[in-house]
């Protein structure tokens, strides 16, 4: 059976980025027996820590997407991200949004895989791990990389979003 055509982006894209995860392994997506929408519920299902889930989340930033890949271990601090990026608004997307601007549902929002490059943010705390863990373009899968890795596929920036 083949991968869902989001998973199949997700890996295209990993593999273009020569992604690898803790061992140096090239980065395989792979796919849980069941759907995963939280952070809570990946950790559980993966046996890590939540805050080795790194939450794919799309805000609304003034009418632009903005990827902010958070530790599953706290929530982004919306009003003071908007303040430091100098933004009016800042605010959770909804699922329409979300699809437009990734081709992926909520739930399984990859860091990469999308139509177009996001700008994209990578939560500081994410680095206190040796490995983290990444939704894989549907819900129910996911990917383990490094937070180094994670900032070169995505091209993000570090930042503390708590």
């Amino acid at each position: 059976m083949q991968p869902h055509p989001n998973v199949q982006a997700v890996q295209r894209a990993l593999d273009d980025a020569g992604a690898r995860d803790a061992s140096g392994a090239a980065t395989q997506v792979r796919l849980l027996p069941d759907a995963v929408h939280t952070a809570a519920a990946a950790a559980e299902a993966l046996g890590v820590q939540v805050g080795q889930i790194a939450n794919s989340l799309i805000f609304d930033a003034d009418g632009a997407p903005l990827l902010v890949l958070t530790s599953g271990a706290h929530r982004v601090d919306t009003a003071g991200l908007a303040a430091s990026l100098g933004l009016t608004h800042l605010r959770r997307a909804t699922p329409e949004f979300v699809r437009e601007h990734t081709g992926q549902p909520i739930g399984g929002v990859a860091p990469v895989g999308h139509p177009t490059p996001l700008r994209t943010l990578v939560d500081t705390a994410l680095e206190a791990y040796d490995e983290v863990w990444a939704a894989g373009g549907v819900p129910r899968a996911v990917f383990p990389t490094t937070y180094a890795d994670l900032l070169w596929i995505t091209a993000g920036t570090a930042v503390g979003v708590a």
